[in-house]
């Protein structure tokens, strides 16, 4: 018996310049076509898109997983993306960063984390082993779970900003969007981030986001819209 496509919603982000908000989320229903081959995935990206660029008059939307094939998608990656220790000049991905620096009520931060491939920190077991996450140690600083993604944030704006030479062809694209991301399974993702980033590249508020207090009264300073204040009004997320 053929499985039938499955009508869904996803997120998608949207940097503002005029605004009290800096990102805009909204979630697209979209038909999903089943099965996980990347071509049914690419059927769906290209659908999504389509719904996008009909109701808002985008002409440019960047999708983020690894299932666009764009070569731009797979550098913006935190799985790609490195950030610079300005101090000791070490370098590492986001991804590797954001698990090494998390703490559990039983561990953590487990800095080990930093030098294994990005996708086996993710899945080490003390990460799921270690009771509640009560918040995050990046070298010595300090952040508490909320606000939900601050800290993700704070790490992918800064190595984005490091990264020039991936400005000019970042801030050409009017949205975001990540066919992989589940928002009733995860908060933090890199196509917000990346619009938060493109919103205030544009607003030329990328001064002192190093400074994670400065970065925190920045962000507090706006209206957050992210998929958190939007689970109340989705449903049939896959």
């Amino acid at each position: 018996m053929q499985q039938q496509n499955a009508v869904e919603q996803r997120p998608v982000f949207m940097p503002r310049v005029n605004s009290d908000k800096l990102v805009k989320t909204d979630m697209i229903r979209v038909e999903r076509h089943v099965g996980f081959a990347s071509r049914q995935k690419k059927k769906s990206i290209n659908d999504l898109h389509q719904v996008i660029r009909k109701k808002y008059g985008f002409n440019h939307v960047l999708e983020l997983s690894s299932k666009s094939g764009n070569k731009l998608s797979f550098l913006l990656s935190p799985l790609t993306l490195k950030l610079t220790d300005e101090h000791n000049g070490s370098q590492h991905s986001v991804e590797n960063i954001f698990y090494a620096s998390k703490v559990f009520e039983q561990g953590g931060p487990f800095t080990d984390l930093l030098d294994v491939p990005p996708r086996q920190a993710k899945k080490d077991e003390r990460l799921h082993s270690s009771g509640k996450l009560i918040g995050y140690n990046d070298f010595g600083i300090e952040w508490q779970v909320e606000p939900l993604t601050m800290f993700f944030d704070w790490l992918y704006v800064n190595a984005l900003k490091q990264n020039t030479q991936l400005h000019t062809e970042v801030m050409q694209y009017q949205a975001f969007t990540d066919i992989e991301f589940n928002p009733k399974k995860s908060i933090d993702g890199p196509a917000y981030a990346l619009a938060l980033f493109v919103a205030l590249n544009k607003r030329e508020l990328l001064d002192n986001v190093e400074d994670p207090i400065a970065f925190y009264d920045l962000c507090e300073s706006f209206t957050v819209s992210n998929t958190e204040h939007l689970l109340d009004k989705a449903s049939d997320l896959f």
